[in-house]
Parts: C-alpha cells; sequence; structure tokens
C-alpha cells in the first residue's frame, strides 16, 4: 500500500504554506477584534474616580494595622486589652485548667493567696501557663491589669496596679544639671 500526499509539487507546497499562515493570521486578527470589540469601563465610570484609585493605590499595610514607633515611649495597655489580645484563650474557655473568668468558685482559691502572688505567678508562669501568658513583650504592669481585671470580674476586690514614674531620660538631666555660662 502505497502513501500518496495531495501536494506533488514544490508549487502546491508553497501554496499550502501560505494558505495555512493566511488562515492563522485572518483567525488571530478576528480574535482580536472579538476582544477589543465590547464596550470597555473605564473613563465615565466610577472606576477612575480619584477616591476609587486612591483606594487601588493605598499599600496594603494601611488595612486593619496600627503601626507603632519602636523607639518611641512605651504605652501601656489596659488590662481588659491585654486579657482579650493574650489570656481569653485560655482563661475564657478554661483550657489546660486555666480558671475562667467570671467563675467565682475557681478564682477564690487563688486569690486567697493575695494580690502580689497571684501577679507573680502570671508573670513566671504556674503549671501550664507560660511566663506572661505567652507574650514576653507584656510589661510587668501590663500582666498586672489584666490579673486584677479577670480577679474583678470573677468576684474578687483587687485594686489596680499603680504604673511606675517614667525614669528620666539621662541626656536631659545631663542638660538640666549642665551649668549654664
Amino acid at each position: 500500500m502505497s502513501h500518496d500526499s495531495p501536494i506533488r509539487t514544490p508549487k502546491q507546497l508553497a501554496a499550502a504554506v501560505i494558505g495555512f499562515f493566511a488562515v492563522t493570521i485572518i483567525g488571530i486578527v478576528l480574535l482580536v477584534q472579538y476582544v477589543t470589540n465590547t464596550k470597555l469601563t473605564g473613563a465615565g465610570s466610577e472606576g477612575q474616580t480619584s477616591q476609587a484609585v486612591e483606594a487601588r493605590l493605598r499599600p496594603v499595610a494601611d488595612a486593619g494595622y496600627t503601626l507603632k514607633d519602636a523607639n518611641g515611649p512605651k504605652v501601656l495597655q489596659s488590662g481588659e486589652a491585654v486579657y482579650t489580645a493574650t489570656c481569653q484563650a485560655c482563661h475564657g474557655t478554661g483550657a489546660a485548667g486555666a480558671p475562667k473568668v467570671g467563675d467565682s468558685g475557681a478564682w477564690g482559691p487563688r486569690l486567697a493567696q493575695g494580690q502580689d502572688t497571684v501577679i507573680k505567678h502570671a508573670l513566671q508562669g504556674l503549671n501550664a501557663m507560660p511566663a506572661k501568658g505567652g507574650n514576653p513583650d507584656l510589661d510587668d504592669v501590663e500582666i498586672a491589669r489584666a490579673v486584677v481585671y479577670m480577679a474583678n470580674k470573677s468576684g474578687g476586690k483587687l485594686k489596680e496596679p499603680e504604673v511606675p514614674a517614667p525614669a528620666a531620660a539621662p541626656a536631659a538631666s545631663a542638660a538640666a544639671e549642665a551649668p549654664k555660662s
């Protein structure tokens, strides 16, 4: 059985190649016309208003994040804020034996040990609870505030801890002591 091709001469081969490229180019042109023939939104739509453009160009980090100055003075959080961010995971559910906030029966024996002891346990950790609730960035005053917040919500009558006065900056105190001429 012999295999015969419809293209037998070089002239027929050239015509077939040119025809193939012509059909391909015509297909591309028709496809481009189809894609660009639809009405494009842009000018005259809400997408080009200054507010819409500004919203698209706004950095992602601006959405929901608060930037803080690492060199600035530390702003101490309230007891409720620390509880919500750090302590609530265990003390809100009673996980790992943590006394639940609002359960005066669970907090009673702890509060009987005294405020200083309860705060010391929170700072240093006790049983399954890590030191400072697992957040080493918290200040001791913030931990004490969170303990007082949880204890008072659970029937305690603890006093809010006092914030120590900030130490004067050495450069400022040296400048103040320098003799004036």
